[in-house]
């Protein structure tokens, strides 16, 4: 049988679970582990990053699904979001971040297990940034598990220059989206497998009248292009365990927007079923999972024959006698971690579409995000 088809369901003994940063699109995790808990899938390690950590942390200290759903339901702007005003008034440049660090800290103390991670039912990995030694620092690894779960937790939600730093054994340490949004490869040592759940780093949606919306929307448009491209990386070169790489349709939305979570919880919830579904046995192979057959073609009339293509994708671009771009081999099989070139392309001359029998669907075009 073809790999590429639908096949029963086959997960190894240990598997991790990754659950990644994205803002308020992290809510797309609780229809994840919706699905897991259907499928009656209980993962032996569960990973987490910034609001994926969040959300790991209340996974592990055992908060209900539903319970996970009503408090995101429930949850409004100045619950989070508020400014500063006296510190930057008063510190100016010197302010530690736009945002009061105390809502964010009471959110994640109303949520997470108290005690430390020795306490806890089940392996646990919080993965912040050291902002002094500039080094990646993965809470609840041997060597790095008597600190309080909730202080990790909210390190690893700080987004710098959004909410103040915390403080976790002495070390200043800050959202762990900045060096590795998805912290697969940490979570995988010992593991069968891992299933990664990228919500906010590997696409991103095109961003409209950027200029015209301040310095903090700039900037965290900065933060998810280096974000994405870190993930690429990885994903690329993953010589881990099998990954299962569950990615939710929700790039359209902001990673701020409060207006879509019942959406995004509906979307995860789809896209891990999906994902699990289209894996099937394949999940004891090699690789990056599931794969699909994928046609590329080149618009030789927009291409430029700028040839980054082909410095991007060798094996697979080249450029001909005629200075166009040209692709070498289609259809191809790829994962959800394939074809990042396509939208390195500056005059969008590249397209690919998914092959699905008789079908050809268009998949790599890159959604607008909402206003």
């Amino acid at each position: 049988m073809s790999s590429l088809m639908k096949t029963d369901l086959v997960l190894p003994p240990k598997v991790a679970l990754v659950l990644g940063g994205g803002g308020l699109k992290g809510f797309a995790h609780i229809g994840v582990l919706r699905a897991f808990q259907d499928r009656g899938i209980r993962p032996t390690v569960v990973a987490g990053t910034s609001i994926g950590s969040l959300i790991a942390a209340a996974y592990v200290g055992g908060m209900p699904i539903d319970e996970m759903e009503r408090r995101a339901l429930a949850l409004t702007k100045p619950d989070l979001f508020r400014i500063d005003h006296v510190s930057m008034l008063t510190k100016r440049m010197l302010s530690p971040a736009l945002y009061l660090g105390k809502p964010l800290e009471k959110l994640v103390r109303d949520i997470v297990p108290s005690g430390t991670f020795r306490d806890l039912s089940r392996p646990l990995l919080v993965n912040t940034v050291d902002l002094e030694s500039a080094s990646q620092v993965v809470w609840g690894l041997p060597g790095l598990q008597d600190v309080t779960v909730w202080e990790a937790v909210y390190a690893s939600c700080a987004l710098p220059g959004f909410f103040p730093p915390g403080i976790v054994a002495g070390r200043t340490c800050a959202d762990g989206g900045i060096s590795d949004n998805v912290p697969a490869l940490a979570a995988s040592y010992g593991m069968d497998a891992v299933i990664a759940v990228d919500v906010g780093s590997t696409n991103i949606a095109r961003a409209r009248r950027i200029r015209q919306k301040g310095f903090a929307a700039i900037y965290m448009r900065s933060a998810q292009i280096l974000m994405k491209r870190l993930q690429g990386l990885q994903l690329e070169s993953w010589t881990g365990p099998p990954l299962l790489l569950v990615r939710p349709a929700i790039w359209q939305y902001g990673m701020f927007s409060f207006a879509h979570v019942e959406r995004m919880i509906v979307l995860g919830y789809e896209a891990a079923n999906d994902a699990l579904d289209r894996a099937g046995a394949s999940m004891i192979l090699g690789g990056v999972w599931p794969r699909r057959l994928v046609e590329v073609r080149v618009d030789r009339e927009a291409c430029t024959g700028c040839t980054l293509c082909a410095t991007l994708a060798p094996h697979l671009m080249t450029m001909d006698q005629d200075g166009k771009a040209e692709v070498l081999v289609s259809p191809v099989e790829w994962s959800r971690a394939d074809g990042e070139f396509v939208h390195q392309c500056p005059t969008h001359a590249i397209h690919a579409s998914s092959i699905h029998g008789e079908i050809r669907r268009e998949t790599l075009k890159m959604p607008v995000l909402e206003e």
